[in-house]
């Protein structure tokens, strides 16, 4: 494979996947789990008149019934999960190796859901079927291609049931939060907390603004290669700059348009005021940056405005009126730096 493919697969290790997808999209390439809480009641209006809703692939799903038993990616779970919506199966990261919950699951019960992957190309097909699901929902980075479906068993997922795919690339935070909360609601979902949430989200979003003056650089560490994000890409990311923030753009962008990846020895490449990094599990955590000299050279990392940054918040305002009031938080205690 060429560098650049090579590159992504080592993202791939800090960043939960997204260089895989991109891989595969440039070489072409019995359970006692609960029902889903989030059908419309047998016999309701909504059942009487079936299911419909069109996905981001511009795929039209007709059924008869609203789907009772959801199956989802844990991005997509998370979100769903805040809106109402009880999935009976996830696959994605969502338990650290000692067992307890990843944050990428966000409010999920993973002792109340079937899991059937936890990692990168896993998915376990039989016990996908086992769970007779009604629907499978996933994320896309890449449109078309469901994160974390397995090119090698997609096919027969999708003649199990039907799948729905949500854009993130491109997209602003308010419109996948926007997606979900539909998907919620043809589901059945009670909505009850989303005007409180909302409101949240809307007044830490405006909070932004006043920290105009400070240059952010969003970053995710390996163990060989430092990468900076490209905030048009990211949903959360374009939100924080729709809002206000100043977000370092990287100059030059690798193949796939998602990062910028350096060696560690020009981790200085961008100055920032503050630096946010990805708190998944995959990525490096501070103290192990800082081991690299370069970055603890960093005018940032000196004066300590080292924040963190989840990226892989749910897209549901309950996520993000959390992240966002967070990271005001920790925006207030920085300063400039030049």
């Amino acid at each position: 494979m060429s560098g650049p493919v090579l590159a992504r697969r080592g993202f791939l290790s800090a960043t939960a996947g997204l260089a895989a997808a991109l891989t595969l999209a440039a070489c072409g390439g019995g359970t006692t789990a609960a029902p889903a809480g989030s059908a419309a009641p047998s016999g309701s209006a909504a059942s009487a008149q079936g299911w419909s809703f069109t996905d981001d692939r511009d795929k039209k799903l007709d059924l008869p019934k609203v789907p009772a038993r959801v199956v989802a990616q844990v991005g997509s779970a998370a979100a769903l999960w805040d809106f109402g919506v009880r999935p009976v199966g996830v696959f994605g990261p969502h338990k650290l190796k000692d067992g307890s919950k990843d944050p990428q699951v966000g409010n999920v019960d993973i002792t109340q859901v079937q899991g059937l992957g936890n990692v990168w190309d896993e998915f376990n097909v039989e016990q996908y079927i086992a769970l007779q699901p009604d629907l499978l929902v996933s994320n896309m980075y890449v449109k078309g291609t469901l994160w974390y479906v397995p090119e090698k068993s997609k096919d027969t997922i999708e003649q199990v049931a039907p799948t729905a795919g949500i854009m993130l690339t491109g997209k602003s935070a308010t419109e996948v939060i926007s997606r979900y909360e539909e998907l919620a609601r043809s589901l059945g979902a009670d909505l009850a907390g989303v005007p409180e949430a909302k409101a949240r989200m809307e007044a830490a979003t405006k909070e932004l603004a006043q920290f105009k003056d400070l240059k952010v650089l969003m970053v995710s560490g390996g163990a060989d290669a430092f990468w900076i994000v490209n905030p048009p890409e990211y949903p959360d990311i374009k939100h924080l700059t729709d809002a206000g923030l100043n977000v370092v753009t990287p100059e030059k962008v690798d193949e796939g348009g998602f990062f910028q990846t350096l060696s560690w020895e020009n981790a200085d490449e961008y100055e920032a005021d503050v630096i946010l990094y990805d708190t998944r599990t995959q990525a490096l955590k501070p103290e192990e940056m800082m081991k690299k000299p370069t970055f603890a050279k960093l005018p940032a990392v000196k004066a300590g405005q080292l924040y963190p940054w989840s990226a892989e918040t749910p897209f549901s305002y309950q996520g993000y009126a959390t992240f966002l009031e967070e990271l005001v938080a920790n925006l207030k205690k920085a300063k400039p730096l030049g």
